[in-house]
């Protein structure tokens, strides 16, 4: 085992891959040379060369453009986007082509490209370069939605996307690149896509979470505890698709549930699980499920972010209103 950061492990999961297939190539804005914004990709040019690692123009809809067309073609590209809000440049690529090639093409033609991008706020960062953006893609359909929240998971669900015959999208928490070292198995690994984790047992309430919202969600469980409240937490880990096994045999043995997301409240990630749950587990509520998210604005600039971003007190209060229903 060796000790890395989320940045590193995503690092490692790439140079794995780029030496386990030759058809693996990488390419975005900035990641060659330079190693990426975030020097997250940094040495893997200078060790797998320029025809595997590259520099392209500042342009995400022919980033998205070339991935696609690399993909049919037998290889499995890693197309990054600088940033998250930078996407809108490459939907159409990424939901109009890539989403449905197979569909489209009655499957002669796979698209098995992983699109990374860094998302999440708490860093002050500049406008669209923080949005939580997951819920776009999580509603269109052949398109598989990663967010992990921890280096373990980042390396081995990242490995599983670069191997995956299907387009995966994979969010990458600014706030997580440097925020703590964990043991991280060195060489070959994999994560399930499409498989929760429940990272805390509980028998009071659930609290469902992903990204950089576990860990929030897990310092409102510490306050939680204080007082005599044991909550579960779920990792989601993909939020598409969602593992709703897990989420039910968690409802059924606490009985009531919340869900925190960094994205805007409405018609996202938080309201898909609500509806999972009534669907599948609503006799075994004692309350309506909460969700704990920011408001339905466009994302606030530097100075206020903090106020706008959930945080374990919100948490704190959304399960009390649960058990006190």
């Amino acid at each position: 085992m060796a000790q890395m950061n989320m940045k590193e492990a995503i690092r490692d999961a790439i140079r794995v891959e780029l030496s386990r297939d030759p058809n693996v190539v990488v390419f975005g804005e900035d990641v060659g040379h330079v190693g990426g914004v975030f020097r997250v990709t940094e040495g893997l040019q200078k060790e797998f060369g320029e025809e595997r690692v590259f520099d392209t123009p500042l342009a995400e809809s022919a980033i998205g453009g070339l991935a696609v067309g690399l993909g049919i073609q037998g290889f499995r590209p890693i197309a990054e986007i600088q940033f998250v809000g930078f996407i809108f440049e490459a939907l159409d690529q990424m939901v109009v082509q890539a989403a449905r090639m197979r569909y489209r093409s009655g499957g002669r033609y796979n698209s098995p490209i992983v699109f990374r991008t860094p998302y999440g706020g708490g860093v002050k960062a500049a406008e669209l370069h923080t949005d939580a953006l997951e819920g776009l893609l999580a509603q269109s359909p052949g398109i598989k939605v990663v967010v992990p929240s921890n280096p373990y998971d980042a390396k081995g669900l990242l490995i599983s996307a670069i191997r995956d015959n299907d387009p995966v999208f994979f969010m990458e928490h600014l706030n997580l690149y440097h925020a703590f070292r964990a043991e991280v198995p060195e060489g070959d690994y994999t994560v399930e896509i499409g498989k929760a984790n429940v990272v805390r047992e509980g028998s009071d309430v659930t609290i469902i979470a992903y990204g950089m919202m576990v860990h929030t969600a897990a310092k409102a469980a510490e306050e939680l505890e204080k007082n005599g409240i044991k909550a579960e937490i779920i990792d989601l880990r993909t939020v598409s698709p969602i593992d709703i096994d897990t989420i039910v045999a968690s409802v059924k043995k606490t009985n009531r549930a919340i869900v925190v997301q960094e994205a805007q409240k409405s018609s996202g990630v938080a309201a898909e699980v609500i509806a999972q749950i009534n669907e599948k587990a609503i006799l075994h509520l004692e309350a309506p499920v909460l969700r704990v998210a920011p408001p339905d604005t466009v994302y606030p600039f530097a100075q206020i972010e903090d106020a706008w971003l959930p945080t374990p007190a919100r948490i704190v209060e959304a399960v009390n209103k649960v058990l006190n229903f």
